[in-house]
């Protein structure tokens, strides 16, 4: 333990020392600032979508609460409560099929419509500016409607151009430029169209068990507080027990969206914090050269009396001081990351990001840039406290074996736990960041494994007859060799790559080629029970030889779990998709064609008991279910309970009809609803799709038809661009292994530069020894890859086939293109670094050994 006297010694030495600048820290400073800038950018980021979410919560709902049901509007005494706290706006959303005038040709719509009221807050505006009436009023017997102007190039429209929906025409009058309650209403996979409420009741489309949404926005009395908010939430669901709706308020006006950035921010801070640990490796070879360099002055600190623990705190505040300048930059780069995703950002997502300064942010990143130094730089600074001054004056380097003391072992090991902990702990879902950390961890030891075994092998290999290929196996087991160094930073980075470019690989794959081929062609929904015959006729005689399957639908919200409410039964998030807003019910006689039971037993055909749920076995397990549990879900406003009769195993990736649960056919009895149904004809072409969706659109307007090739083209498209974020956030590990890399090289020119001298003075040439250098580099590269592709391979099957449950397969070209990568950069850069060292004159060399 040093005296306070002692410690403002070491201080003044270490703030001296560093008056020659920062020369051999580089790579340190720069694998710090990679990290702590990603870290604290992406989750400024992050806090600025979220923070923009927040303070623009009213105008992204729509109103102070939002009350959505299913299927049915409010009753008399449910209106009367919500015109009691506020203004209330209505709107209703549903999909429909948009068709132009001759009906030759159609598209699906996400049809909104409005009252007078909307918007409540914010602003709609269109071009034209128009009022509501002028807008969606109806004139000589048609109504007015507005879209984006995707939809105007979809059907070759233009404003003032007319188009059917269901049994009636409207007009486009305007096309909509910003529509501020978007989020809101939740992704779609087809334009908007907008029309008045009265519009949508005229065409027929509002028909009994429709798959329509009814949103009531209301607007509380001006600068109502949280408190207000939580009171008419509460005095909602107390009054109205079995109404159904969810209630959303402005503090959390887009929950899906911002669970998914905090998903997304908690991916790529786990990406910067293994770009951190990739770059510690920097650290620690930096520290290393950097105590070597010092070697003479640490050894005259020792023999004029100094103790280890002065020349460790000496070098200890000289590393966190050079740790600090690091950090500073990386938080410079994390405050410019929100103002510049606020621009990237405007016209992809309808949120009003803003820039700022996000401290909590910042403090992670240097946080995290602080301990990863600690940890990486603590070990070498130990065994330098420890080192006997006479030893210093007569090695060469640092390159002593064993382990420092046990103090300092243990401080490393506890401050990397700290580390972990604080990962997992500010984690969306910790399981997958324990998992991330655990496989972190796991390769990280591997890699130290593998560099040590390329190495053994190196040192029992036979004596070979090539001077520059035995020079180039001595060299990578010898003393202070770079094949730890390089197998383990390159080894990292080429993981997370061929991790990640195998599963965008298999997904590209699977949703472009496999599954269009086991996919129906289409999905038909909103049929009602009394067209369903003839809509059943119909598909026999325009496809002849498709598969049509049909169901009955409705729309549900699991209210609760064996008899407690949804809100308070905690559940990991894998399985709270379940529970979170309203899923598709249906009832069978027969266990459904594309699933099998996994447990329990199927009701008989006559039964007649109390209701029977057949529910999703993965979900199941996720949830805590099993046979016998009960469930409440509630449907058309009336909470029904059922008890779980069996799991069954459902096949989610066949893009069949699948439902989590599957009642018995008395449950519903009566219960109005549509139908939905799906088309498989696998010899059908595009004109055969084309002529099928054409006709059935006209003979059935208020039918929904949703290709799915037409879909799948969005979903690849949606894949290819998180595809592309994802990969360019892994090359940030990469490029921090690309600076350990070179950080290593310029650690180990010293000795280097002696060999290759003392080689050229006993008759080496240059060619040879850029040959032994080559090969050297080519060796310790192709041992990185053929790890990092095993690694990439079993961490991408898990999570495709394990998490996803897709089809895996190996892609050949990822194997190519991740071994070039590596010998590119281990001899490229191996050889950029060589070339200075062959350069060097032989005389004032041998003069220092």
């Amino acid at each position: 333990m040093l005296s306070s006297r002692d410690f403002r010694l070491a201080l003044r030495f270490a703030l001296r020392e560093m008056r020659g600048g920062l020369s051999g820290f580089l790579i340190f400073i720069a694998c710090i600032a990679l990290g702590v800038g990603a870290i604290g950018g992406v989750n400024s980021v992050a806090r600025a979508i979220t923070l923009g979410v927040s303070n623009q919560g009213q105008s992204l709902l729509g109103g102070d609460l939002r009350f959505e049901l299913n299927q049915r509007e409010v009753t008399e005494a449910e209106r009367g409560f919500l015109t009691g706290l506020g203004e209330v706006a209505d709107s209703a959303n549903m999909r429909s099929m948009a068709r132009v005038m001759d009906e030759t040709d159609q598209t699906l719509v996400e049809l909104k419509a409005v009252d007078q009221a909307y918007p409540l807050y914010g602003t709609l505006r269109t071009e034209p500016a128009l009022s509501h009436a002028d807008l969606f009023g109806e004139r000589n017997g048609v109504y007015g409607a507005a879209a984006p102007d995707i939809l105007f190039q979809r059907l070759g429209l233009k404003v003032g151009d007319s188009l059917k929906l269901g049994g009636s025409t409207f007009e486009l009058r305007a096309q909509i430029l910003e529509e501020p309650d978007l989020i809101s209403d939740g992704f779609g996979f087809a334009p908007r169209l907008m029309v008045s409420l009265d519009g949508m009741r005229a065409s027929g489309l509002i028909q009994p068990g429709s798959l329509i949404e009814h949103a009531y926005k209301v607007r509380l009395a001006q600068g109502a507080s949280e408190g207000a908010i939580t009171t008419a939430r509460e005095q909602a669901t107390q009054q109205f027990p079995q109404a159904g709706w969810s209630i959303r308020s402005r503090l959390n006006a887009a929950p899906s969206l911002s669970s998914n950035i905090e998903r997304f921010s908690q991916f790529l801070t786990l990406v910067g914090l293994t770009a951190l640990v990739v770059g510690g490796v920097g650290v620690a070879n930096a520290v290393r050269a950097y105590l070597d360099a010092k070697r003479p002055v640490i050894a005259t600190f020792k023999s004029l009396g100094a103790s280890g623990g002065f020349v460790f705190a000496l070098y200890l505040i000289q590393i966190l001081i050079i740790a600090a300048v690091g950090v500073a930059i990386g938080l410079l780069i994390a405050v410019a990351m929100p103002f510049a995703a606020s621009a990237a950002l405007q016209g992809v997502l309808p949120v009003p990001t803003q820039g700022g300064v996000y401290p909590g942010a910042l403090m992670l990143g240097a946080v995290f840039g602080i301990l990863v130094t600690l940890v990486f730089a603590l070990l070498p600074l130990g065994r330098a406290r420890d080192i006997p001054a006479t030893a210093l004056f007569r090695e060469m380097g640092f390159e002593q074996r064993g382990w420092p003391r046990l103090i300092y072992v243990a401080s490393a090991a506890g401050i990397a736990v700290v580390l972990a902990g604080l990962a997992i702990a500010l984690s969306f879902d910790r399981k997958v960041a324990t998992i991330f950390i655990a496989a972190m961890v796991f390769s990280f030891l591997v890699l130290r494994a593998v560099g040590a075994l390329v190495q053994w092998l190196a040192r029992r290999s036979p004596r070979v007859r090539s001077t520059a290929l035995r020079l180039a196996v001595g060299n990578i087991h010898r003393p202070g060799a770079l094949t730890p160094s390089v197998v383990l930073s390159l080894g990292l980075g080429l993981t997370l790559l061929v991790t990640l470019a195998l599963i965008d690989g298999n997904l590209r794959r699977e949703i472009s080629g496999n599954l269009p081929e086991r996919a129906p062609n289409f999905f038909f929904v909103d049929i009602q029970s009394s067209e369903i015959e003839d809509f059943s006729s119909l598909i026999s005689r325009e496809s002849p030889d498709g598969k049509l399957v049909r169901v009955p639908m409705l729309r549900g919200r699991i209210m609760a779990l064996n008899g407690v409410e949804v809100s308070k039964v905690q559940v990991p998030p894998e399985g709270a998709w379940v529970l979170r807003g309203d899923r598709g019910l249906t009832y069978a006689q027969n266990i459904p064609e594309n699933g099998s039971l996994a447990e329990g037993e199927w009701w008989p055909a006559d039964y007649s008991g109390e209701p029977l749920v057949s529910f999703a076995a993965q979900e199941a397990r996720e949830l805590g279910l099993k046979v016998g549990d009960t469930l409440t879900v509630n449907v058309l406003g009336r909470d029904v309970t059922a008890r779980i009769a069996n799991l069954r195993n459902v096949q989610w990736e066949s893009m069949g009809i699948n439902f989590v649960m599957v009642f018995s056919p008395n449950t519903f009895a009566g219960a109005p609803h549509a139908w939905l149904a799906t088309l498989l004809e696998s010899n059908a072409t595009n004109a055969d799709e084309a002529q099928l969706l054409n006709t059935v659109t006209r003979t059935f307007p208020g039918v929904t038809s949703v290709r799915v090739k037409e879909a799948l083209d969005i979903v690849n498209k949606l894949v290819g661009q998180l595809g592309t974020a994802i990969r360019a956030a892994a090359a940030v590990a990469l490029i921090a292994s690309v600076l350990v890399l070179a950080g290593a090289l310029a650690a180990g020119n010293r000795a280097r530069t002696h060999d290759a001298v003392v080689l050229k003075t006993l008759g080496a040439t240059r060619k040879t020894l850029i040959t032994a250098f080559s090969l050297e580099y080519l060796l310790i590269g192709l041992a990185t890859a053929i790890f990092a592709l095993f690694a990439g391979n079993t961490a991408a099957w898990f999570v495709i086939a394990n998490i996803m449950k897709l089809p895996w397969r190996f892609l050949p070209d990822v194997a190519a293109s991740t071994i070039l990568i590596a010998l590119v950069l281990t001899v490229g850069i191996g050889l950029i670094g060589t070339w200075r060292v062959l350069g060097q004159k032989a005389a004032p060399v041998l003069r220092t050994l």
